[in-house]
């Protein structure tokens, strides 16, 4: 099968494609950013890169059985300024149509966030097909809400696997069974403010912390967060700011927290362990946030051997 991913980023379609069982003759990989390259080499050296998606030629390629991509979403996204089409960064998706026109394989599949429905209704007419919901969570501990263009025959979304939070942490303790969405600036940390007031930033908190509304600055309706994380109960996970490093942040008070390390996010997006630590822990953070839940788009590469 001859492949060719755009915004191909660490390759997690690659991964998607081992995972699923589907041979692959040659894997063409349009991408720009050099960290997520130098992983995708380093796992994958036999993939061929084409840099900048605007300048792949169609009939440079030989004959293209899948096309696949997650167009950049940050002109979609509901956590951005939603500028839709008129984001540049957003009308990279045309490129995206303009291959598949041009190339005409047999299957597709293209990935991106929950946005306004104007939106999802462009993108629709554009591919054809209407898109499939899926929240990772139903394979990880993360809940990740996207939406799947594809005409893969698909008989039913992927099974849950009832994985929670705490069992992907390296250490510490979280208040809830899945993490927030993990995005790609996720390496910047979070607090207990936009944490619990704005449910962003997942954080992990330590065996004996303790979460009291005055240290953290949060309003007294949030008086419920005075409570102990007990080593058995579930909480939120948090990133490390230096990765397998575990080296708590300290609030005012006397709680106790940190992010999520990079491993702790591979394992978030199914990714095997240590598939990203070829580049440096911010890098990893990013194309982490910008990647694809592989579990998910695996269950998805399970039709095309039906």
């Amino acid at each position: 099968m001859n492949v060719l991913s755009l915004f191909d980023g660490m390759s997690c379609g690659q991964l998607a494609l081992q995972r699923a069982g589907i041979q692959v003759e040659n894997y063409f990989a349009a991408e720009i950013d050099k960290y997520a390259i130098k992983v995708t080499q380093a796992n994958f050296p036999s993939t061929v890169q084409l840099g900048d998606v605007t300048a792949v030629d169609p009939d440079s390629l030989p004959d293209i059985d899948i096309l696949i991509g997650g167009s950049p979403c940050q002109g979609f996204s509901f956590a951005g300024k939603q500028l839709n089409f008129d984001d540049p960064r957003s009308k990279l998706f045309w490129e995206y149509v303009r291959l598949l026109k041009a190339l005409k394989p047999k299957y597709f599949l293209l990935e991106n966030v929950k946005m306004k429905k104007e939106s999802m209704d462009v993108i629709t007419k554009a591919l054809g097909v209407e898109p499939i919901f899926i929240n990772s969570s139903r394979v990880s501990a993360q809940n990740r809400q996207r939406y799947y263009w594809t005409n893969i025959p698909m008989e039913s979304l992927p099974e849950d696997k009832g994985i929670v939070l705490s069992d992907i942490l390296e250490d510490g303790h979280v208040d809830r069974d899945k993490s927030h969405c993990i995005d790609a600036n996720y390496f910047k940390g979070g607090n207990l403010k936009s944490y619990f007031e704005k449910h962003r930033r997942q954080l992990v908190f330590s065996r004996d912390g303790m979460c009291h509304v005055g240290d953290a600055g949060l309003s007294d309706k949030y008086a419920y967060l005075n409570r102990v994380y007990h080593p058995d109960g579930k909480g939120p996970s948090l990133v490390a700011s230096d990765g397998g490093h575990l080296q708590p942040k300290i609030s005012k008070g006397t709680t106790e927290y940190r992010k999520l390390t990079p491993l702790e996010c591979e394992r978030l997006q199914t990714v095997p362990d240590g598939y990203t630590d070829h580049v440096s822990n911010t890098q990893r953070y990013k194309m982490l946030g910008n990647g694809w839940t592989v579990d998910v788009v695996s269950h998805i590469f399970g039709g095309l051997t039906a």
